[in-house]
């Protein structure tokens, strides 16, 4: 029982961790455009495809394990499923390049995989 609690505790807190992430993405790719594209500032640090790619990999590494445990816990697909589209659209976000089409597709992309997490957790509370 002291193991399953720990596991579920852990699963939760990635759940919330991917809220926030997913939160701080759209937050970066929001003032990216408004800061560069408007003001012409930060283009090098804000607009680095390695950050990008950075989150991309956080954003599959969260969603992969706890969404995955969430199936396994509650046996509902769908937060799996709609976070997988939420990565999706990060991934063509990447390869779109810069510009508004990135940022359209990056801050539907968070918003699916924050509303994934968020329905994870509630799955759970009513399982």
């Amino acid at each position: 029982m002291a193991m399953r609690s720990a596991l579920l505790s852990i699963r939760n807190r990635l759940d919330r961790a991917g809220i926030v992430l997913s939160g701080l993405c759209a937050v970066h790719c929001i003032l990216g455009v408004v800061l560069v594209g408007i003001l012409g500032l930060g283009g090098e640090v804000l607009l680095s495809p390695a950050i990008h790619r950075v989150g991309l990999v956080l954003a599959l590494a969260v969603g992969l394990v706890s969404l995955g445990f969430g199936v396994i816990r509650h046996g509902r697909v769908g937060p799996l499923i709609v976070g997988g589209l939420g990565l999706a659209l990060m991934a063509m976000a990447i390869a779109v390049g810069h510009g508004l089409p990135e940022a359209v597709l990056t801050v539907l992309g968070v918003s699916l995989v924050a509303l994934a997490h968020i329905t994870n957790l509630r799955s759970h509370v009513h399982s």
